[in-house]
């Protein structure tokens, strides 16, 4: 069996994260995907060290399975015609160049589509094509500019950046939904069209209940720290060795909460009584589930609340998160490649019970696939549909 989007060929000219991280999706899903680099050095998280496996980065690993490699000097007329010929082929391409820098090289969307009217076009920037063009488009700045910095970290501390890139993943994953509803336009129209997805926008729709708050309500968000603005419980609580995470979301997990805690007459205190309650009161309301949940170890409370029905979890190293997941039969890990080549990565978020996603090609060596891309791009050959 083959994956959903077997038979599509996606030109990647993109580099770092968003761009790559959406083409290894579509690559899991079945694309064909031809990763386009420049030289020497090809994409610099080649480079991005450590740690590494081998002496490549586990970061260019991480974003990079399921395409070929084709390295390209867009400055070089030969080199130019071959990238021309991937584009005029390719059912998706897709780019992260600063907004305007595939133009100067003729391999725009405008360019691209005379050749190529089908052609789904995807433009990933960091503050889109208008007056945010000249700003670079790098995760961090966009965690600084949209606010998300200023609600992460203690209320009396300062703000930090998210553990990832976020953004990049998160414009990632737009511009894979962008994509393929962009493809079955075509299968509709026989058009293309193009998709573009900035971090910015990305950013503020991700940011979700605070944009919200900010939008709809007029309110300014600030950080609180591990806290929620609009639920309590939903946060860690120390217990006798490690803090747990614990969540009430509604009445009825706050009265299950404290039937487990040994403090049934809590959840009928009129203090806390509704979330709204719970959560004007919450300075009060603390220190009571504090009080019982030192009592015993995380550990212990995991089973127990999970099993009065009560959401809560450990806070994990990623090592420990992974062991999770495999103690749930996620199965987190799987392998790309086979004999010397195999790797070991993180599995595809999706499964499809008809069109499995494949793991066949491992994250490729600079210009490995080079001679024999060059080869096809230069024989004749009408582009399918």
């Amino acid at each position: 069996m083959t994956g959903p989007l077997d038979g599509l060929l996606v030109a990647d000219f993109s580099r770092v994260l968003a761009g790559p991280y959406a083409t290894m999706l579509l690559a899991d899903m079945g694309a064909e995907v031809v990763k386009v680099e420049g030289p020497p050095t090809g994409d610099e998280t080649r480079s991005w060290t450590p740690p590494e496996r081998d002496g490549v980065s586990t970061y260019y690993l991480g974003v990079n399975r399921g395409k070929r490699s084709l390295v390209l000097d867009l400055r070089d007329d030969a080199d130019l015609a071959l990238a021309r010929e991937l584009a005029r082929r390719a059912d998706v391409l897709i780019e992260n160049l600063r907004p305007g820098g595939m133009a100067k090289f003729g391999l725009d969307f405008e360019s691209v589509r005379r050749d190529n009217p089908g052609v789904v076009y995807a433009s990933i920037s960091g503050f889109g094509s208008a007056e945010g063009a000249d700003v670079p488009g790098y995760d961090l700045l966009v965690q600084g500019i949209s606010g998300l910095i200023s609600l992460t970290g203690s209320p009396d501390g300062p703000g930090y950046r998210a553990g990832i890139s976020v953004f990049d993943v998160m414009a990632g994953n737009h511009a894979v939904i962008g994509i393929l509803a962009a493809l079955r336009h075509r299968d509709l129209t026989g058009a293309g069209q193009h998709v573009e997805v900035n971090l910015l926008s990305s950013a503020l729709t991700g940011l979700v209940n605070h944009s919200s708050a900010w939008v709809a309500g007029g309110v300014v968000p600030y950080r609180m720290g591990n806290a929620h603005p609009s639920v309590f419980p939903y946060e860690p609580f120390a217990t006798a060795d490690n803090d747990l995470i614990v969540i009430a979301a509604n009445d009825r997990q706050f009265q299950r909460l404290c039937g487990a805690l040994g403090i049934p007459e809590v959840a009928e205190d009129e203090r806390f009584r509704t979330n709204r309650d719970r959560t004007r009161n919450r300075e009060q309301l603390r220190p009571l589930l504090e009080e019982q949940l030192t009592r015993r170890k995380a550990d212990e409370w995991f089973d127990l609340l999970l099993s009065a029905g009560v959401p809560c979890g450990p806070i994990n190293t990623i090592d420990d998160g992974f062991a999770a997941a495999e103690r749930f039969g996620l199965e987190p890990v799987v392998e790309v490649g086979e004999g010397d080549r195999a790797l070991p990565t993180t599995r595809h978020p999706i499964r499809f019970s008809s069109t499995p996603v494949d793991y066949a090609l491992p994250p490729p060596e600079l210009d490995e696939h080079g001679a024999e891309l060059r080869a096809w791009l230069t024989s004749p050959q009408e582009k399918a549909r």
